[in-house]
């Protein structure tokens, strides 16, 4: 489970600290606050754990600054300047906290010339899964892409193939427990249909027939890669589920079956972390959470008179301060009240 991150002028932090729930954390906060930088840092530290990577190289493809010159994610500053993240997550196994941290500078070029720190041993001791669900869809684009990837060096952050690589995994043995059916067929029932794959190539079987991924939405897409990370075991119990954005290119009627499932893989013991810009997320987790559910809600917001991105946390939606999508779906009421009313409205 990952407790906490720290960040020093990295990217687009001068100095920040958050604390996360064990199981929901919601990020919101305007464009440029950081939020994907917050995520991909979180992941990259969870891969190396499992992969045996290098922190570093793994950071420099999961965010491929220009040149892959590592040093470039350091703050910008006129001057010499160096920057971290730490990450901290507790091992139930041996009841302990560890921490690794990257430093580097603005000057280091290569991923090597910059300093991993901390438990990094212990780290990679005890694996963790996760995964991380990007903004765009990659389900369609999976036989081409993955081949390409794997020959080619072509520039594409590396979560790209990792999403692809995690869902092409085979299925666990066995029958599905009765939480993980649960899961699966509230999917199938939103999808009108089941996902399987054919010569690396994903389609929707439903009694129409198969259905190949290109033809489909992509918001269907999204609901079919959820079917397949729960159906071949990826998200269990342990896991760390990372999604930016999951409304993206979603009807806002699915937002409900999504919420429910990330509810669901809550109480499973998966620890879930994802972005929104969107009020219907808000909302729906907002109606449907109740008492026991460990969620916090975590805004990204800059300093009015200092510039600098800060956080503040709430376990409740009308804790949430600054809400900046609140405030946005507010201004278009206070908007059609004054359009309405004309002169009388101002």
């Amino acid at each position: 489970m990952i407790e906490q991150i720290k960040l020093e002028r990295f990217t687009a932090f001068e100095n920040l600290s958050v604390s996360f729930s064990p199981g929901i954390n919601i990020i919101i906060g305007e464009n440029g606050t950081g939020k994907t930088h917050m995520l991909k840092a979180i992941y990259a530290a969870c891969d190396v754990s499992k992969s045996q990577k290098s922190l570093a190289d793994k950071v420099n493809r999961v965010f491929l600054p220009s040149g892959e010159q590592i040093g470039r994610l350091v703050k910008r500053k006129k001057v010499s300047t160096t920057g971290n993240f730490e990450v901290t997550r507790k091992i139930p196994s041996i009841n302990k906290s560890l921490a690794i941290r990257l430093s580097l500078s603005n000057h280091t070029k290569e991923p090597a010339k910059a300093t991993v720190s901390g438990a990094y041993k212990q780290w990679q001791e005890h694996p963790l899964e996760s995964v991380y669900i990007p903004v765009k869809d990659m389900m369609a684009n999976a036989p081409g892409f993955r081949s390409l990837y794997s020959l080619r060096h072509i520039h594409f952050e590396e979560v790209y193939a990792d999403i692809i690589d995690r869902a092409f995994l085979g299925s666990l043995k066995g029958q599905a427990d009765a939480d993980r059916r649960k899961l699966l067929e509230i999917l199938q029932k939103s999808m009108d249909g089941k996902v399987i794959a054919k010569n690396e190539e994903f389609f929707l079987k439903n009694k129409q027939g198969e259905l190949e991924f290109t033809l489909l939405a992509e918001g269907i897409r999204k609901l079919g890669l959820l079917w397949v990370l729960i159906q071949n075991g990826t998200l269990l119990n342990g896991t760390v589920l990372i999604w930016d954005e999951p409304e993206t290119n979603l009807n806002p009627k699915l937002m409900r079956t999504v919420v429910e499932i990330l509810i669901a893989l809550q109480h499973m013991g998966v620890q879930i972390f994802l972005t929104t810009h969107d009020y219907s997320v808000l909302k729906e987790f907002d109606l449907q959470i109740s008492q026991g559910d460990k969620i916090l809600f975590h805004s990204l917001y800059r300093n009015k008179s200092t510039g600098e991105v800060e956080a503040s946390s709430a376990d409740n939606y009308l804790g949430i301060s600054p809400n900046s999508i609140d405030d946005t779906y507010g201004g278009f009421v206070d908007r059609e009240i004054e359009k309405s009313m004309g002169k009388l409205g101002k």
